[in-house]
């Protein structure tokens, strides 16, 4: 898609002689024109629910509403946190460290509280797909295919699917992790997950002084702050323990090229570099009015600003 559009873009500009623009400023203009979209469907999906609220919206085909859904739902995520220090209930936010994205919306936060076992591994085997423990006996604590192991390898924390129970000792995983030792896991049992409620700084300090509503394993609560997060009660402190399900900012575009003796760039979609736009290719006319505004101010042609802006102005016009 990043290709079609970059091509639009230039065709434009070129047959009304506006000007030329790089691959670097196509791929800035692109990241923000898509950051555009992006915020825009928030506001867009909240507009249709409020017109389905007032009996203005259809269904079926022309349920406006569930289309936003389903775009917006293209950039959930759901991971474990990482915590800022072993064994406390403080877990970092997601991040471009800890995540390798950034939020742009958390929509709730889930805890494990069935814990099955808990050490540290002694070895590895079948390459990086077997974890070992000696001093462990997964057999007796009820350790099944299913179960989710906690580990934490070089700072990021991930959540393990248990594959084969090999033995008292021996765990098959998927997928595998770096083949290091020993590190701390934690097995939880399947889809035992609690919601935890988010409250205020006050309502916390609140709650932790009453004997009747102090968060518990059945009902947790966390705060956030700056880019971590606290989770009460304080014994929700293991890897892996604490999941988030969030809304992740689209990745930035980059359209990658190969040189040619001539200078033209030539589009290389096999560079290491390369990202496409996320957005849906029903948007592509939308994206390509965007970064025509954004070449316009940066060529100081006026002229493709206007074309671009009413333009958008009349598709919007007709979408509602």
């Amino acid at each position: 898609m990043i290709n079609s559009v970059r091509n639009t873009v230039l065709a434009i500009l070129n047959k009304n002689n506006y000007g030329y623009i790089s691959p670097q400023d196509f791929n800035l203009f692109a990241k923000q024109a898509q950051l555009d979209i992006f915020e825009d469907y928030f506001y867009q999906y909240n507009y249709q629910l409020n017109k389905e609220n007032k009996r203005m919206s259809g269904t079926g085909y022309a349920d406006i509403t569930k289309g936003y859904e389903e775009v917006i739902n293209t950039f959930s995520v759901t991971l474990p946190l990482a915590q800022s220090t072993p064994s406390t209930n403080n877990y970092l936010l997601p991040s471009l460290l800890t995540t390798n994205n950034d939020y742009f919306l958390i929509n709730k936060m889930l805890v494990n509280d069935v814990i099955l076992a808990n050490g540290t591994t002694t070895g590895f085997g079948f390459g990086v797909n077997e974890i070992i423990d000696a001093g462990a006996d997964f057999i007796s604590r009820g350790v099944k295919v299913g179960d989710i192991v906690g580990i934490v390898v070089g700072g990021i924390t991930y959540n393990l699917s248990i594959i084969d129970v090999i033995s008292a000792t021996s765990l098959r995983i998927s997928p595998s992790v770096v083949n290091t030792q020993p590190l701390d896991y934690t097995i939880y049992q399947q889809y035992k997950y609690k919601e935890i409620e988010k409250v205020t700084h006050s309502k916390i300090t609140l709650l932790n002084n009453s004997i009747l509503t102090s968060p518990s394993l059945g009902y947790p609560a966390y705060t956030t702050e700056n880019l971590s997060s606290d989770i009460f009660p304080p014994t929700i402190n293991n890897p892996g323990q604490v999941i988030c399900q969030y809304i992740r900012y689209p990745f930035d575009p980059q359209w990658t090229y190969t040189s040619l003796s001539g200078g033209e760039p030539v589009f290389n979609q096999s560079n290491p570099s390369y990202q496409d736009l996320e957005i849906p290719l029903d948007d592509e006319p939308t994206v390509v009015m965007k970064i025509l505004q954004y070449a316009g101010m940066s060529i100081r042609e006026i002229a493709a600003v206007q074309f671009a802006q009413a333009n958008e102005q009349y598709e919007d016009n007709n979408e509602k």
